[in-house]
């Protein structure tokens, strides 16, 4: 008769437990994940508040620069209108001023002119010195004139200059903003890693998990150095 296991002898055999050296590497093996793991939970989170922290000032910096460019482009579009007004009064008062002068009305040229506003009145001047009845090199009107000056055109080019300038501090600000969420969506899918491998049983899996949070977490670290530093 063949020697053998009997079917309770094989049982006890399979069921062995494994020598006490295997089972403490493998307890070794799987403290030294936890830790990894233990210690990636515990990083993250601080990199995470000051890239939430940072995304907030950011974006309250973006508000205000573009509630800034906003209200000084108000300003700049009614400087723009108060000029435009300006002008045409002084259109209005010369052509009123040449009407006179075309029918010969000394008093009604008299009257015209002292209603032209001080600035119109030196462009006037000088555009009478060019001969603008007989020459024909004279610019048509005392608008076209250099000496013609619009104080209020030239603050509504500066507001509206400012007003640019304002937008373009609120949108790279609002893009600063997004960049800090983006890396705080990047350390928040190092605790998702870290989250779930903890319930793999395949010591593989837990590696690949955390040496890929690893990563993500060095990415979002290296990120977080070269983005600009949120304003005080």
């Amino acid at each position: 008769m063949p020697e053998g296991l009997s079917p309770g002898e094989a049982d006890k055999d399979v069921s062995a437990p494994a020598p006490s050296g295997r089972r403490s590497e493998a307890r070794g093996a799987d403290r030294v994940l936890t830790i990894l793991e233990a210690l990636l939970l515990a990083v993250v989170p601080l990199l995470a508040a000051w890239s939430g922290f940072a995304s907030a000032k950011w974006s309250t910096h973006s508000s205000f620069d573009m509630a800034r460019a906003g209200t000084v482009r108000t300003e700049a579009n009614r400087a723009f209108y108060e000029a435009a007004d300006l002008k045409n009064f002084d259109g209005l008062a010369f052509n009123a001023w040449l009407t006179a002068y075309v029918s010969g009305n000394t008093d009604a040229m008299r009257v015209a002119e002292l209603r032209f506003r001080p600035e119109f009145l030196v462009a006037f001047k000088a555009w009478m010195a060019t001969q603008p009845f007989t020459s024909p090199n004279a610019p048509k009107e005392p608008t076209y004139m250099t000496e013609y000056a619009q104080p209020d055109l030239v603050q509504a080019h500066h507001l509206d200059a400012s007003a640019d300038r304002y937008y373009s501090l609120g949108l790279e600000a609002g893009n600063n903003a997004n960049g800090y969420v983006r890396i705080t969506v990047y350390l928040a899918s190092v605790l998702f890693l870290m989250g779930i491998s903890g319930h793999f049983p395949v010591r593989a899996a837990r590696k690949g998990l955390i040496a890929l949070g690893a990563i993500v977490l060095v990415v979002s670290g290296v990120l977080l150095i070269l983005a600009p530093r949120p304003p005080v």
